[in-house]
């Protein structure tokens, strides 16, 4: 169906319809800017959620806990995410909105052109219209004036009273105006010939031609915005595999949780190696109460404690000074555990947490051991190819760098011989390791001062148990636990089963370190 038949006579319609088809692409334009800007902040804050909630400390202090990690994962894939949607933003600008915005003035300028062309045509058709109104007017004015010169002359003729010039007169003015009012005739009738002509080239050449090419700009349009609907969601289209990647990483982080993995991470983050503190033994306040009778008879021990000193065990503790009831909170699981100084040596930590820090601080000296080793061996290699051919370059001029990376190699070795020195004690008081002393009756046993260490069993905080020892000489065969081995000093502090609490000479025991004990000697 063509607009230049079907719509000869509708030139101000489509007039409106073609504007109306501009404003609308210009409407779907402003969709699409504000669809992109949602997209452009949407992916803005998912990146700002990511930032906030992503981890800020070092890689070393990261929680290791699988529920963590695969939070890490997620927040991980949720950026990839959001660079996705930044995609379908970016090719909606350059895709969608950026055509149509060029589109939509290409359609200004042709439709404007189209109309112009229209309006020229109609305004020379008009103006032919007038130019044959123009004539017809003065044929039909002259006609008239031809009319009244008939009656005129048809009255002096037949007026026996009129002259012969008057009557000659009114002819020659009735030839006048014939002849005038057919030269008015003919000239409307050229007017009017050339105006039909006029007005059939205006409707079926230059109208339908006209119509013919908006129509054409208006299909083009709607074409055009039909391309535009499949680019918007070809956009979305394009990012739904690798937007499908992210979902699958977040569901497979999800899968990786593991409740069992974390409870061991626990476990090996925090055991320290010790065994929960024992009993505390009952302590007796009534030996100084008289005895009356039976019925009044106090008795001197609960009953699991009569049962131990049937076994042998110990008396009773009577050294309130240190009595164990006295504790602090490190004792308990749930106590609160005092902030102890960062050592090099990682001496303030319990024995488990030692040995891995010590562990990965070797690690971590090797392998800047292997990367300076492999520095010296790159500068040796271009040192002797600088002194076989002295053209490439100085060999001394390497020097100063070999100086400094040997210095380095031989820190890292110290370094590494000292914590592996470190390490290797630590790993050895696991082992049950008895230990003979000299005979005490041979010199060199330490002088001790009974008030030496009264300071230390004023702490109400007992030591864990490291070992046993037991008496080698005149001392009673009983076993007691040992607390601390002073190193050096000669002094062994210990704990009779009863609670009491004393330094006993080194050399007069044989000491065994229990397993659950280790690590315990760096508390010295």
């Amino acid at each position: 169906m063509s607009w230049g038949t079907e719509l000869w006579d509708q030139f101000d319609n489509l007039e409106k319809h073609t504007q109306w088809g501009i404003d609308f692409l210009e409407r779907y334009s402003k969709f699409v800017k504000e669809r992109l800007d949602i997209e452009q902040n949407y992916a803005k804050q998912l990146r700002n959620l990511v930032k906030k909630y992503c981890p800020k400390r070092s890689k070393d202090e990261e929680p290791r806990f699988t529920s963590c990690l695969s939070f890490y994962s997620l927040l991980s894939e949720l950026n990839d995410y959001a660079g996705q949607r930044e995609v379908v933003a970016e090719e909606m600008g350059n895709r969608v909105y950026g055509e149509l915005m060029r589109y939509s003035q290409d359609l200004k300028g042709e439709r404007k052109h189209h109309l112009q062309e229209g309006r020229k045509a109609q305004q020379y058709l008009d103006q032919c219209w007038k130019q044959m109104e123009n004539s017809k007017r003065k044929f039909e004015r002259e006609c008239r004036e031809a009319e009244k010169a008939q009656l005129t002359y048809d009255r002096l003729d037949n007026d026996i009273n009129a002259t012969k010039s008057e009557v000659e007169k009114a002819k020659a003015q009735l030839y006048l105006r014939t002849h005038t009012a057919d030269e008015s005739k003919n000239e409307y009738a050229a007017q009017l010939q050339s105006f039909n002509s006029e007005q059939w080239k205006h409707f079926n050449n230059a109208i339908p031609h006209i119509f013919k090419n908006l129509q054409d700009m208006d299909e083009r349009r709607t074409v055009k915005l039909g391309e535009t609907y499949r680019s918007f969601a070809e956009a979305e289209r394009r990012v739904i595999p690798i937007v499908s990647k992210c979902l699958d990483g977040m569901v497979s982080a999800a899968k990786a949780v593991d409740e069992r993995r974390d409870s061991a991470i626990v476990v090996e983050s925090f055991k320290s190696g010790f065994e929960p503190p024992g009993d505390f033994p009952f302590e007796d306040f009534s030996q100084n109460l008289s005895r009356t009778g039976s019925d009044g008879t106090i008795s001197n021990t609960p009953k699991g404690d009569k049962e131990r000193e049937r076994d042998g065990g110990p008396g009773l503790r009577t050294d309130n000074k240190h009595a164990m009831s006295r504790t602090k909170n490190k004792l308990w699981l749930f106590g609160k555990k005092p902030k102890a100084p960062s050592l090099e040596d990682f001496s303030h930590l319990p024995p488990e947490q030692r040995r891995k820090k010590l562990q990965q601080k070797l690690d971590e000296l090797n392998r800047e051991l292997q990367k300076e080793t492999d520095q010296r061996d790159a500068l040796n290699k271009m040192k002797d190819v600088y002194e076989k051919n002295p053209q490439m370059g100085d060999p001394s001029s390497l020097q100063p760098k070999l100086s400094e990376t040997n210095c380095n190699i031989q820190r890292l070795r110290s370094e590494i011989h000292k914590n592996e020195g470190s390490y290797t004690d630590d790993t050895n008081q696991e082992h049950h390791t008895p230990l003979r002393r000299p005979n005490p009756s041979q010199p060199g046993l330490p002088n001790h001062d009974p008030h030496e260490f009264d300071d230390e069993f004023d702490d109400d905080d007992p030591l864990p148990v490291i070992g046993h020892c037991k008496a080698l000489y005149s001392f009673d065969g009983k076993k007691k636990t040992i607390q601390n081995r002073r190193i050096g000093d000669g002094w062994t502090r210990a704990r009779k089963q009863n609670g009491e609490e004393g330094y006993i000479p080194t050399s007069y025991v044989e000491i065994t370190i229990e397993r659950h004990g280790k690590g315990a000697v760096t508390y010295i």
